[in-house]
C-alpha cells in the first residue's frame, strides 16, 4: 500500500498544473468569475505596437468556447477581456487615446450614438497606469459592462450597443491587433 501511495504521489507531482496559461511575460488564469459565473479562457495573445513593442497580454473569457467573433460580440452572455499591462509605454493618456481609436474603428467612425458612454468608459483609465496593472473588462448579463482595475470596480455602463462596440475593439472587423484577435478566438 505504501508503494502505491508513493507511486500515485510521484505521478500527480509530475503532471503539469493547468490553472494558468503563459502569455508572453505574464501568466493569465484559465478561469475567472464575474457576474456569479465561471468563465474559461477562450484564447489569448499579446498586443503589440510597431510589431516590436509588447504593450499587454490579453485574454478572452467565455462561458462556452467560441471562435466566431461576430457571435461573441452580439451575445448577451457573461464574458470578460483581461488586459495585463506589460510595458511602461502604456500610460493613462496612451490608453485613453487607444480606447478612443478602438471605438472609432469598431463603429466605423460613427460613434455619436454612444458618445456619453464612450467618454465615461475612457474616464476609467484616468488614473496612472503602470506595468503589471490588470484591467478586467467584463460584460455581465442584466447589468452591463463592468470594468475593474487590479480587482477594484471602476464603473458600470449599461446597454448592449455599448457592449457590442466595446468588444468590437478587440474582436471586430478592424481590431486593435489582428494577431491578438486571432489568439483570443483560440485560432493561434
Amino acid at each position: 500500500m505504501k508503494k502505491l501511495l508513493i507511486l500515485l504521489f510521484m505521478i500527480s507531482a509530475s503532471l503539469p498544473l493547468t490553472a494558468q496559461t503563459e502569455v508572453g511575460s505574464v501568466t493569465l488564469p484559465n478561469s475567472v468569475n464575474f457576474g456569479g459565473q465561471e468563465l474559461a479562457l477562450n484564447g489569448a495573445g499579446i498586443r503589440k505596437k510597431a510589431m516590436v513593442l509588447k504593450l499587454y497580454s490579453g485574454g478572452l473569457y467565455l462561458a462556452s468556447p467560441s471562435s466566431k467573433a461576430e457571435d461573441i460580440i452580439n451575445a448577451d452572455q457573461n464574458m470578460a477581456i483581461k488586459l495585463h499591462i506589460t510595458s511602461g509605454f502604456v500610460s493613462s493618456e496612451a490608453m485613453q487615446e487607444a480606447v478612443n481609436d478602438g471605438f472609432n474603428a469598431s463603429m466605423n467612425g460613427n460613434t455619436s450614438s454612444l458618445d456619453t458612454e464612450i467618454k465615461e468608459f475612457i474616464s476609467f483609465f484616468s488614473d496612472e497606469i503602470v506595468e503589471n496593472n490588470v484591467f478586467d473588462i467584463t460584460y455581465q448579463t442584466g447589468k452591463g459592462v463592468v470594468a475593474y482595475k487590479d480587482g477594484k470596480e471602476l464603473g458600470v455602463i449599461a446597454g448592449m450597443n455599448f457592449k457590442k462596440a466595446l468588444f468590437g475593439i478587440w474582436l471586430g472587423d478592424d481590431p486593435a491587433d489582428k494577431k491578438l484577435k486571432k489568439g483570443m478566438l483560440g485560432k493561434d
